[in-house]
């Protein structure tokens, strides 16, 4: 009877492989869309700002959509990735076959979803064999955002630049005085780094006034003096071409971090102009470099050497 167990879960590993690679190269045109995601980068996105420990939950399989530490080894529907995976993955799976009660997994929770501490095989196994939910010790992490089980790396990343342009929009009114879609961004943590410079250029204009101008002034001084102009540069030297799927506010907070570092070196009089064109040259990308980074991109994901 041993050996019908091991050989049936000989076989569960084997479909289990099968599908993950499906899964792979019907997922090559979206990319991330079968990653299992990376606790580290979750919080890295969502900064919680407290833990709660929950006991023990019974928890929906569906729900658990990565890991703290082996996201790398399963895919987004917790399909094992590698060959090397296959001893501890059939021992499990014999456990599960033969009904062997095994001790409950440990999770964190954070905006709704599970990330896997302890019991990434167990998960693997009971997802492949059906099951629909599993019994586990939970942590949860503070988030004001909840989260959907489809969300990827990138849809979450958006979910929270969402929020924190509304949380922006509301602390500063900028959306009343400007184009709301002039201020977008494609990373996190932008926005606050905005009222840095919005804080910043009123200080230096305080220090030669006699009446302290109000955050809103400074703002729409900010904007006029300081964010458009280096904006209609971008614009007017095709600098967002060499960036592909960066937006020009990116190009903002770059090439603001750019200039400071030169200025420091060359003096404060070097020109924003010339900043804008020097970063350009040193970190932009031509057409043929693009192309090949794709094609190079493509390549990796398919022989499974790299994320794609």
């Amino acid at each position: 009877m041993s050996g019908h167990f091991k050989e049936q879960a000989q076989q569960d590993f084997n479909r289990a492989r099968w599908k993950e690679t499906i899964n792979r190269i019907l997922s090559i045109w979206q990319p991330g869309r079968a990653d299992l995601l990376s606790l580290e980068e979750i919080k890295e996105i969502l900064k919680p700002k407290s833990e709660t420990y929950r006991g023990m939950q019974t928890v929906p399989i569906e729900r658990i959509v990565g890991s703290e530490g082996r996201y790398r080894d399963f895919d987004k529907k917790y399909l094992p990735r590698y060959e090397y995976l296959r001893q501890r993955w059939m021992n499990i799976d014999l456990a599960h076959l033969q009904n062997v009660i095994l001790p409950p997994i440990k999770l964190y929770e954070i905006g709704g979803l599970y990330f896997v501490r302890d019991g990434n095989h167990r998960v693997s196994v009971a997802r492949m064999q059906g099951v629909e939910a599993i019994d586990a010790e939970v942590i949860s992490l503070n988030s004001e955002i909840q989260l959907d089980p489809n969300v990827t790396r990138d849809t979450l990343k958006e979910k929270v630049i969402q929020w924190e342009q509304k949380q922006f929009f509301e602390k500063t009114g900028y959306d009343k005085f400007f184009p709301p879609d002039e201020l977008v961004f494609t990373a996190t943590g932008r926005y606050d780094e905005i009222i840095e410079h919005i804080l910043v250029h009123k200080y230096f204009i305080n220090q030669s006034s006699d009446k302290e101008i109000s955050f809103q002034e400074a703002m729409i001084s900010w904007h006029d003096n300081v964010f458009k102009p280096i904006i209609d540069l971008v614009k007017q030297g095709g600098v967002l071409s060499r960036f592909p799927g960066r937006t020009p506010a990116d190009m903002y907070v770059w090439i603001s971090r750019h200039w400071d570092a030169l200025k420091q070196k060359y003096g404060q009089n070097y020109p924003v102009s010339k900043a804008v064109e020097d970063f350009s040259i040193r970190y932009g990308q031509g057409w043929k470099a693009q192309l090949l980074d794709f094609l190079y991109r493509i390549f990796s994901f398919l022989t499974g050497k790299e994320k794609f």
